[in-house]
């Protein structure tokens, strides 16, 4: 496993990370859960991503549980905060309230003094900026947060989010959370630029975008074991089920079996040779799915196979 910096900071990540949304604690029994988690360790992964809203806490106290007899410093842990945890009117947002009870809520539920980024799972519109970025800043202060972080959020908000840390000199957001794929290119225009301007790594989750990059799907065939064929986990699968997609995606694996590796392996390979990647965020549902991930990072691509890629899948 290979590592690199998370943005300007001198943290190091796993170019492959193992995230928990719609598995732990959820579609996945806790004691496979365990052996994913443990395997990914045991192949050199460092990076592990959790959030709050996650099965109410479920995904934290899986993926938490399963680290817990490793060396607290020889792995980054992260969460979240934003989604609704409760039915009132504070349970939710970015509120200098709700952030402060949710990280202190996460410690308690995964039984840790801090964790390595806290993220703002999405941007909330009802809460100044810098309230927010100062309650991070306050727990940052106190050694419950390390890193600061965003999922989601648009290149102009990245960009308020940093020009209101430096001018109330709060700690500045280390990483950003986007989706990124073959098949979803769309931070590569704003975001990408914005980010490595002003030094923030990507930590992109849906890489294989559900699955669809993998190869299993076929034209008319879903596979009974696989995600869109599993009602609670199959979000945003559907959609890409069609015969275009899943032609290019033949096409794909017809490059990877050139290349000796998976399409799953080239489609990630892929992503951690664009421009301004820290980490590509796997969700892995048995040991065997992650072992075959985490060789991605071993993988190099010429820019003559980047070319082929990128006529298949262009922005």
């Amino acid at each position: 496993m290979k590592y690199r910096r998370l943005g300007r900071s001198g943290l190091k990540v796993s170019e492959i990370s193992l995230g928990s949304w719609l598995t732990y604690g959820k579609s996945v029994e806790d004691n496979v859960a365990e052996r994913t988690i443990k395997q990914a360790y045991d192949l050199g992964i460092n990076f592990f991503d959790t959030a709050n809203a996650y099965e109410r806490g479920e995904g934290e106290r899986v993926m938490s549980a399963a680290l817990r007899s490793y060396p607290r410093e020889s792995y980054v842990l992260a969460t979240k905060a934003f989604w609704p945890m409760g039915p009132g009117p504070n349970d939710r947002g970015l509120s200098r309230k709700h952030v402060f009870e949710q990280v202190h809520a996460s410690l308690k539920r995964m039984q840790l003094d801090y964790v390595d980024i806290f993220y703002c799972h999405r941007y909330d519109p009802e809460t100044p900026v810098d309230e927010t970025l100062r309650v991070i800043d306050d727990l940052i202060r106190q050694g419950k947060i390390l890193y600061a972080g965003v999922s989601e959020w648009t290149a102009a908000q990245i960009e308020e989010a940093i020009a209101v840390a430096d001018a109330k000199l709060l700690d500045r957001i280390v990483v950003n959370q986007p989706r990124y794929s073959l098949l979803n290119r769309g931070i590569e225009k704003e975001i990408v630029p914005v980010s490595m301007k002003y030094g923030i790594g990507q930590v992109v989750f849906s890489p294989l975008q559900q699955g669809i990059l993998t190869g299993k799907y076929k034209v008319g065939v879903v596979p009974e074991d696989s995600r869109a064929a599993n009602e609670e986990i199959n979000q945003g699968v559907q959609g890409y089920l069609k015969e275009d997609v899943l032609k290019r995606v033949e096409q794909l694996g017809e490059i990877a079996q050139s290349l000796n590796i998976s399409t799953a392996q080239l489609a990630l390979a892929w992503v951690l040779h664009k421009p301004g990647i820290a980490s590509a965020l796997v969700g892995a549902s048995r040991p065997e799915q992650i072992v075959e991930n985490a060789k991605a990072s071993e993988v190099e691509l010429t820019p003559e196979i980047m070319e082929k890629i990128e006529e298949l899948f262009p922005n």
